[in-house]
This record gives C-alpha cells, structure tokens and sequence, in this order.
C-alpha cells in the first residue's frame, strides 16, 4: 500500500476536471476539491498491488475504462481508511444516458467475482426494477466469458442466470423487485441500476438486509434521472450534495453526478460533456444525442427524456403538470407561529373509504401558508398500489402528516373535529369545500359550529370547477415566485405532483389527477379549495401581528 499521496489513477481525472479541456459540472469540481481534502486530512492508503490486478482484467473487455471510471474504481474498491476497512464502500454514480455505466459495473463485478478479491463466497446481486434492465449488466459479463471461453472456463462456470468463480465460490446474478426470494442471502455487494425507478425503499431494504455478513460490503449504484419525484433518489442527491457542500459526513458514499448546470445550457453542444463524461471520446453518440436534440426542441413535450435522461435535468409533462418540481420543492420554507391569526379551511371529501384532507390557509407578509392532515381509511382498496411510506408519514419521525383510521370509513365527524380544534387556536372564518361532497359533511360540521343553514349567507364556499378556473393564474404565479408554504411536507409534495391540470373551455383550468387510483390528489384539492374560498382577498395576519419561527 501507499500513503497518502494521490496516485495517477485518481490525479489523472482530477487534472482532466480543472483543464478546461471539457466541460464539467459543478459537483464534479466539488467531487475534486472534497477527494483532495479527505487525503489531504485523513491517513488513506490505496493498494495500488490489487488496483493494477484488477485494471489488467480489462484485456478481457471489448473497452478500456476512461479516466472518470479509473478514478471510482480506485476510490470505491482500493482505498482504504484502515487495514481492510473500504474508505468509501459506497459508489453512487448520476451520469447521462450513453456513458458507459453498465459497463462500468460490469467490469467491476467481474474484477470482484475473480481471485483477485480474496474474500471467498463473494456473492454480488444486481438489481433493478425490472429483469430485462438487472440483466444488462450481467449479460456484459455474460458475453466477456463467452468470448475468453478457453481462458475463463478455468476459472469460472456460467450460465444464463448466475457466474461463479470455480475457486472462490463468488457468484454474480442479478434480481428484481419481484423476485421470490430476495432475501436471507450474505451477498458482499449489491448493485442498484437505474435507481430512479424505485419508487419507495421498500425493495432497496430487502436487497440490502444481507450485507454486512461478508468483508468488505459495497454497493454501487448507477442510473441516470428520472420522472419519479421526492423517492429514493432524490433524497441520494440531495445527500450527496450535502456531502460535496461538506455539510456532514459522507458516512462511506462517493458521489459522482454528471448533469448540466442550468437546462439553458442545453443548447450548447459543448456543455453536453457536463452530463456525459464519456462524451468527447465518441463521436457516434455525440451525433445521435445532436439528434435527439433537435427533435426535442421541435417537440419538447414528447420528447422530454431527452433532458432528463441524456442531460439529468428532470423535465415532467409541461402541458400537465401543476408546475415545475423546483416550485414544489421551494414549499419547503419555515412556517411562522400563526397563532391567532386569520385563515380560511380548505377540505377534501371524495370518498369516505379514501383518504379526506383537511387544511388552514393563511397569509403571511405576502407569502401563503398551509397546514393540513391527511386520514387514511385502513379500508381503502388503492393502498397496495401506493408505493410512498405512508406509514413512514404517520409516525412522529415522519411528521404526524397523516393518521390511519382503522374503520369502514373515514367519519366525517373526524375532520370535523379536528377543525373544531383548529379553531380555538386560529380565526377560521370561511370553509372551502367541494360542493358535491357537501351533504355528506354537513351535519359533522353544523354540530362544531358551522353554518349551514344558508349557501351564500354562511361561513361555507361550495366550489364547482368554475371556481378553479378563477383561481389557476393566481395558483401559477405564487408557485413561480416561491410563495407557497407548507414546510418539510413530502405528502402535499406527493399530492401536488399527483396533479395534473385540466384544460377547460376558452382556454380556462381546472385541476385532475395525473393516475386516479395510486397517485391521490387529496391534500391539493384541499388547499384549492381553501383558495378558492377567499384566498386572493385573505387579510395578511403578517400586518397586524408579530409572530415568531417554528419549523412545521
């Protein structure tokens, strides 16, 4: 082993990031700055003797491995904290559509099922979401053997489903998220490949419960971006640049994302290499990503893939969606204390075997705030399709955003009640509701003091699509200029991103569901309702009353 000292296989691509020679991204400047600090600060040591073993099975591959892939594979599988102790045994690689990345899995898993890695039994799962995308990478491997048949046959046994090395009883096979026996295996290594796929942690767990039975335990994880919103890999992006930002520690996960800066830059061929390390080193698939280009920009819309997967800037339907995931992460703003202050309640009642909202509207210098909870009847028949933690959510770890109610329905007394409480510590003065749900509601609400005596001359707004329609363009324009407030929320993230607009006569909007039966709505609806109750003229509480700060 080494000391401390960068070795050419990790200076190599540092050099590269800081010569101008391409373009890169800004957490690849920072992935350079935050490797040059921890050997700077840490007593790390590579062992260049095993390095070189592995990088000499490159004569097997079809490919040699370009700098970018050099310097992951040094830092993830030869540098070491301690004597045996990986420095970083968790790679997470975020790089455009094209760059080499199963690949480059598929040449690390051979290296680590071969004799060279010394831990007997190394048993390496590949998974994914799908059986044809976890076998891209193993039948890689596959077709390396095949081809070295006389050599390899020595050394190894394969078939279509699994490789195992003939000496060392380490074995590769890939799995997927519904595999019928995922778990209760000592696999020393497992592979996540397109990780915006999943949707919850749920699989990610279940693969992952067997490692730490073996020396040395890594995963990898390679994907591109995807449509998949506030799921697991939004949050290892939003970790890992906490990490490059050095505002805590990476607890052993090397991130290496490649995207644009900014979508603009997308018109500029040469800030294509940002999202692409791979890219000025093959003019094929410079020429096809030209292609792809214009014919997204004749065609955005359908073609939004081409920025979400080639440059990793995620681009929804912008016909349909609500408005830009940026806008609904940008509701995560502190929440003043509003006691006392006025507000307008918004409800949603679709079905009382489903999931009911109800919330409090407030303004607040300017700014709109919202609170809300959500009951989940235990009897609805669309749970098992939902693949967010609810569960997570009701917890007080997860918020308190939502409560189960264990029951044929959800009774209306229940969000009644807990606007009844509501209101001896805020001035709720109008109720906003959709009108065909409002019988159901009526009697729960009159008994905590509602009126609903008389549509028009009490304290509740029966809205109608109509009403929407009024309200969209104000919805658009606090969206835009971030002042929309529900705090640290990931339901109403989920239930905003769940919306899809509707477009109505006279190029009027209305708002519906993207899917009717996983991906609800509730908590939204809610909150247009409340709007849709007085929210343009609600009395900013920010003008008469000095609150303090409390994170919701």
């Amino acid at each position: 082993m080494t000391n401390s000292k960068l070795i050419p296989e990790i200076q190599n691509y540092i050099d590269l990031v800081r010569s101008g020679k391409i373009e890169v991204c800004k957490e690849q400047l920072q992935l350079c700055d935050y490797i040059e600090n921890c050997f700077e600060k840490e007593n790390l040591f590579i062992d260049e003797t095993l390095l070189h073993k592995y990088l000499s099975l490159q004569k097997y591959f079809p490919f040699k491995l370009v700098e970018w892939e050099v310097f992951c594979f040094t830092l993830h599988n030869c540098t070491y904290s301690k004597p045996g102790i990986l420095r970083w045994p968790d790679l997470f690689i975020l790089v455009g559509r094209g760059s080499g990345k199963n690949g480059y899995l598929a040449f690390e898993d051979f290296c680590l099922i071969s004799e060279y890695n010394t831990v007997k039994k190394y048993y390496i799962d590949i998974c994914a979401n799908s059986e044809e995308q976890a076998k891209t990478s193993f039948e890689d491997v596959y077709d390396v053997m095949e081809e070295n048949k006389a050599k390899l046959s020595k050394h190894f046994y394969w078939n279509k489903e699994v490789i195992i090395n003939l000496k060392t009883k380490s074995r590769l096979m890939f799995r997927t998220s519904n595999a019928k026996t995922k778990d209760g295996g000592r696999p020393g290594k497992v592979d996540f490949d397109e990780y915006h796929q999943y949707e919850d942690y749920k699989s990610i767990q279940v693969f992952k419960t067997g490692l730490g039975k073996k020396k040395n335990p890594r995963t990898t994880i390679t994907t591109t971006n995807g449509d998949v919103r506030d799921g697991p890999l939004d949050k290892l992006i939003a970790r890992s640049e906490r990490i490059l930002n050095e505002q805590g520690s990476d607890n052993g996960l090397l991130p290496f994302i490649c995207k644009l800066d900014d979508e603009k830059e997308v018109d500029n061929p040469q800030m294509w290499d940002k999202a692409n390390p791979f890219l000025h080193y093959n003019e094929e698939l410079f020429r096809e990503i030209e292609k792809e280009y214009i014919d997204y920009k004749e065609d955005p819309i359908s073609n939004s893939a081409f920025m979400t997967k080639r440059m990793n800037i995620p681009k929804g339907n912008k016909d349909a969606e609500v408005t830009s995931w940026e806008n609904i992460l940008a509701t995560n703003q502190e929440i003043p204390d509003l006691t006392g202050g006025t507000c307008l309640a918004g409800i949603d009642y679709a079905k009382t075997t489903d999931f009911v909202v109800a919330g409090l509207l407030f303004k607040y210098k300017g700014k709109y705030y919202w609170i809300s909870h959500t009951w989940v009847c235990k009897k609805c028949n669309d749970l098992g399709r939902i693949k967010v933690p609810l569960e997570e959510w009701s917890t007080e770890e997860g918020g308190n955003l939502l409560t189960f109610v264990d029951d044929v329905e959800v009774a209306p007394s229940i969000p009644a009640m807990w606007l009844a409480e509501q209101a001896q510590k805020y001035n709720i003065t109008t109720l906003g509701m959709d009108n065909y749900r409002y019988t159901l509601l009526a009697r729960a609400l009159r008994e905590v003091g509602f009126d609903t005596d008389k549509q028009g001359a009490n304290n509740i707004k029966l809205t109608r699509p109509s009403n929407q329609m009024l309200i969209a363009p104000t919805i658009n324009s606090l969206f835009v200029n971030h002042n929309i407030v529900w705090g640290d929320n990931p339901l109403m993230r989920w239930y905003t991103n769940n919306t899809c607009k509707k477009i109505e006569a006279h190029d009027n909007m209305s708002y519906g569901k993207i899917e009717p039966k996983s991906r609800k709505t509730d908590g939204f609806m809610a909150f247009i309702a409340a709007m849709c109750a007085g929210g343009v003229e609600l009395e900013d509480s920010g003008e008469t009353i000095d609150f303090g700060v409390y994170t919701y």
